[in-house]
């Protein structure tokens, strides 16, 4: 193996199939920097070896000693299991099998001693292990038993001990990671250092290492949180200018509001008032609008943007994918262009709409702009934001490139925040200063919202626009699939259509996950199910060329099921799609199913959610019975809170901070520490430089 450095490409260190080097980069993990930096999310001890007459039955246990009588066996099924038999120190045997895995033949022959690491059962007075892991004793140092092991996010092919293997092989390459805290800081908290935290995180010795690792990963993050808002608020401070201020016009939100066909609720008019109050002030806005699914937050953007528009500013819209981009561009340009018709045709005697209709001379210019956007179209794009011809840009990452400037931008609005780093938000929020407007559908408890976003100030939408009906949701186990299916096939007779949402785009061969679905998989076994029906699929391998225009077809009535990954889970916006199908519902959070949930009932047909369970146990879970119970994303974030903690809702689920150690973010002490120590910090900062 080459000389290992942080930027090696895995290609160069691995020796592995290609389609293990595809799955990692789908994780966005190409170097050996960010192999490292794919942290476990538990630990699990494997310490204390056992025998087969003191392990006790059904649980995981770790136990040595010799195997025998290896051999392959073919099943009627086509598959294949390796059976043989282990004997202990003590002279104790257990039958052990091991299904769809024949290269353990290859791996382990008769008489070598291994370890292995399994559940034990007993039936007619004999021993049982089904699958164990295992290792071959005195090879090298054990890496998946007889020691504190890590436990890591699992991803198609991408298992925890295929995982565990290739970090011994980069192990070296840790001591090379920068340190990413002050030192000040480091010494007054008396904190790891970074490469002994990951190291630590990956090779415990004890769990004492491990507590002290999560104590820094934790204290890591909440001090970025804490010295990003401190910095905010002192920036907001700085830039303080007449220049920014943009004047409430209420006769303009009064004639928006006319030219709906609905009447916006209570919570969106408080929303609008409350942000455009902010934007009269000569210091730059910074709010949180936070909106349940289906709450109506595009419309209080819309106003706010056109009250913006009509003073001359410019805005520019921030969301996580481009298929939420392209919509929000269809649905924001729709309202806007439609209130502009609807000002050219009021009479001259209403006086509010003909003042207004005089100074809206043209219609607003609406541009999208994402890394598809042709070179061409681009560049004329990038033009009009800098002349001041393109009033308001919706997009994604290509935003904040540097390439983009703007004439005078007013409001900067990221759709979806906490799916972006706080480097992107800031790098668009510093496009001239201008006010700033955080959405998130994600409802977070207030408590929390404040510590996670303490220099934003708080809107919240508590209605629903219109009279729509709760949606009906039912967890189904397995056994009640087919009569789930034919409901489902008598709702796309009368009219309607179905999303299912899959965790994989492609099958796993990878241990446990076998029997989780896939879309390609799915796609082709409804195309069985439904033989009348047109099924079609999305996914993230796709372009965005192909996205659109299967989310143009599936929304033009041309196929009845779509059949996606998470892809749909935000801003997603088909009214006549009245089922959603959500398979190995246990793999996902609460916040998350009721994301998914949120992209069914946007009309006034009846709609329904079914969870779709592995297990007939699992069908069971209070967590999925609370999809059931509950219609509140914010009581559901709460129970999500207390069951997962707040990852999910702090955005740090892609971070790289292990699950253990985001529950700790809700610690007051951790919090109060962090604050004072960022304050601290900055202090130091400012005074160096004057």
């Amino acid at each position: 193996m080459e000389k290992l450095v942080l930027t090696t490409p895995l290609s160069a260190v691995l020796r592995t199939t290609k389609d293990h080097l595809a799955a990692l980069s789908e994780m966005g993990i190409q170097t050996v920097e960010q192999m490292v930096l794919y942290l476990p999310r538990a630990h699990e001890d494997l310490s204390q070896m056992q025998t087969l007459m003191t392990a006790p039955l059904d649980t995981k246990v770790t136990v040595r000693g010799s195997l025998s009588a290896l051999k392959l066996v073919r099943l009627r099924s086509h598959k294949v299991m390796v059976q043989a038999l282990f004997t202990d120190h003590d002279g104790a045997v257990a039958h052990v099998v091991w299904f769809n895995q024949p290269h353990i033949m290859r791996m382990v022959k008769d008489g070598d001693e291994v370890v292995l690491t399994g559940k034990i059962t007993e039936s007619s007075y004999k021993l049982t292990m089904s699958s164990p892991q295992f290792e071959v004793a005195g090879r090298r140092p054990l890496v998946h038993s007889g020691r504190l092991v890590p436990i890591y996010p699992q991803h198609a092919l991408i298992n925890t001990k295929w995982l565990r293997e290739k970090m011994a092989l980069l192990q070296s390459a840790i001591a090379l990671l920068p340190e990413t805290l002050p030192s000040d800081v480091l010494h007054d908290e008396k904190l790891l250092d970074r490469a002994s935290t990951i190291r630590a995180l990956h090779f415990p010795e004890k769990a004492q290492d491990v507590q002290r690792a999560l104590d820094r990963m934790a204290f890591e993050e909440m001090f970025a949180l804490q010295r990003d808002a401190l910095e905010r608020k002192a920036e907001m401070k700085r830039h303080r200018s007449d220049r920014i201020r943009v004047p409430m016009d209420a006769p303009l939100i009064r004639a928006l509001f006319a030219s709906l066909k609905y009447t916006p609720t209570n919570s969106q008019k408080i929303a609008i008032y409350e942000i455009l109050r902010d934007m009269e002030n000569d210091e730059p806005m910074s709010r949180l609008l936070e909106g349940d699914v289906g709450s109506g937050k595009t419309l209080v953007a819309t106003a706010v943007m056109a009250n913006v528009i009509h003073h001359g500013g410019q805005c520019a819209m921030m969301v996580p994918t481009e298929v939420l981009a392209r919509q929000h561009s269809d649905s924001i340009g729709r309202l806007l262009i439609g209130f502009w018709n609807y000002l050219q045709k009021k009479s001259p005697e209403d006086t509010d709409t003909s003042a207004l209709s005089q100074t809206l001379l043209r219609p607003p210019r609406i541009a999208l702009l994402t890394g598809s956007t042709p070179l061409r179209d681009a560049e004329e794009i990038r033009r009009g934001l800098a002349s001041g011809t393109v009033d308001l840009v919706i997009g994604t990452h290509a935003l904040i490139e540097e390439a983009v400037q703007f004439h005078d931008l007013r409001l900067v609005i990221v759709d979806e925040q906490h799916r972006f780093g706080v480097a992107q938000r800031k790098a668009l929020a510093e496009k001239g200063s201008p006010h700033f407007l955080a959405m998130t559908a994600t409802p977070i408890p207030r408590t929390l919202a404040l510590t996670a976003y303490g220099h934003h100030d708080l809107s919240v939408l508590l209605e629903k626009p219109g009279n729509r009906k709760e949606i009906e949701t039912k967890v189904v186990s397995p056994a009640d699939r087919t009569v789930v299916e034919r409901f489902i096939d008598h709702q796309i007779t009368e009219g309607r259509q179905v999303f299912v949402i899959c965790p994989l785009i492609t099958q796993s061969s990878a241990e446990g996950m076998e029997e989780v679905r896939s879309v390609e998989r799915e796609a082709q076994r409804l195309k069985e199910a439904f033989p009348r029906r047109i099924i079609s699929a999305l996914h993230g391998r796709l372009t965005s060329i192909e996205k659109e225009q299967i989310m143009k077809d599936f929304k033009a009535l041309k196929s009845q099921i779509l059949v996606s990954t998470s892809v749909i889970e935000v801003g997603i916006d088909v009214p006549n799609s009245t089922i959603i199908c959500i398979e190995g519902a246990e793999r996902f959070g609460l916040a998350q199913l009721h994301q998914f949930r949120g992209r069914v009932g946007r009309s006034d047909h009846q709609s329904h959610c079914f969870l779709f369970t592995s297990t007939p146990e699992q069908a069971r879970s209070p967590r999925l019975k609370a999809m059931e119970e509950h219609r509140s994303g914010f009581l559901l974030a709460e129970i999500d809170l207390k069951l997962r903690g707040p990852g999910e809702l702090f955005g740090l689920r892609q971070s790289g901070v292990p699950e253990s150690a985001l529950g700790m973010l809700l610690n007051p002490e951790i919090v109060v520490r962090a604050r004072r120590a960022a304050e601290k910090f900055l202090g130091k900062c400012e005074a160096s430089r004057t």
